[in-house]
């Protein structure tokens, strides 16, 4: 069963580290304008262009999702805003009310689009599978080679900024996530009842090997983006450090 699911637990895995570096990067990169601004407007208004195009897939896949499934939309907007809790709201679409399922399927619809185009870009572009068989080798002239090819793949530079620009904003907003919970909780019902009902082994065998390649392929996807945000935070790390030394000033 452990192994049927390697899917599940590689995706366990690699969520947690892309949220931390995710997380931690925004905050590195508003500390870093802040210092060299030292003004918040600014600061908030830069930051925002930078990640402008994954402002736009995020916002654009709900509306298109809402259409599809035939929910009524209202405004959308790409427009930063504070939403006075300490957080930045990127923008927004309105969209009706309606059954948990269908909001279910319009708060996922960032990742889907995203991870989809983070995954494309991540192989065909930045070769980052290469790199991960590189990883594993552990032999750092092969690690380097690798590396160096990549960095020569056409409009790297180009490729790569889109991948970290989605990716960093392809993950659903607790508004996104509103319905998650009564719809996780129904589909638990349903496999706990098929499970004592003894459609366990049907279920796995009908079912569990698309589910776990599911799973894998979001896994990849998620490791493609904590890797691209990890490159990311190191320079923009160490330039923060450097100018808390230069200014006495801390971004807290």
């Amino acid at each position: 069963m452990l192994t049927q699911l390697d899917g599940l637990w590689w995706l366990l895995l690699t969520l947690g580290p892309l949220i931390f570096l995710q997380r931690r990067l925004h905050f590195e990169m508003q500390s870093l304008l802040l210092l060299i601004f030292r003004r918040v407007d600014i600061a908030l208004a830069i930051f925002s262009m930078f990640f402008f195009p994954g402002v736009l897939l995020h916002e654009l896949s709900h509306w298109l999702m809402a259409k599809i499934l035939g929910v009524r939309t209202g405004g959308i907007s790409l427009i930063p805003k504070s939403t006075g809790d300490g957080r930045l709201q990127m923008g927004y679409v309105l969209t009706a009310q309606t059954d948990a399922v269908r909001d279910t399927l319009i708060g996922l619809a960032p990742l889907i689009s995203g991870g989809i185009l983070v995954g494309w870009l991540g192989i065909a572009k930045l070769n980052f599978l290469t790199l991960g068989d590189a990883l594993l080798t552990a032999d750092l002239t092969v690690i380097l080679r690798v590396i160096e090819n990549m960095f020569m793949q056409p409009d790297f530079a180009m490729w790569f900024y889109f991948a970290f620009a989605v990716s960093s904003m392809m993950m659903p907003s607790p508004a996104d996530r509103r319905s998650w919970l009564p719809v996780g909780i129904a589909v638990g019902l349903l496999l706990t009842i098929g499970i004592l009902l003894d459609f366990g082994p049907w279920l796995m065998a009908n079912l569990g090997v698309a589910t776990n390649n599911a799973f894998r392929v979001v896994a990849t996807v998620f490791a493609i983006s904590a890797g691209i945000h990890l490159f990311v935070l190191i320079p923009i790390m160490g330039y923060r450090m450097l100018l808390n030394r230069l200014t006495g000033l801390e971004v807290r």
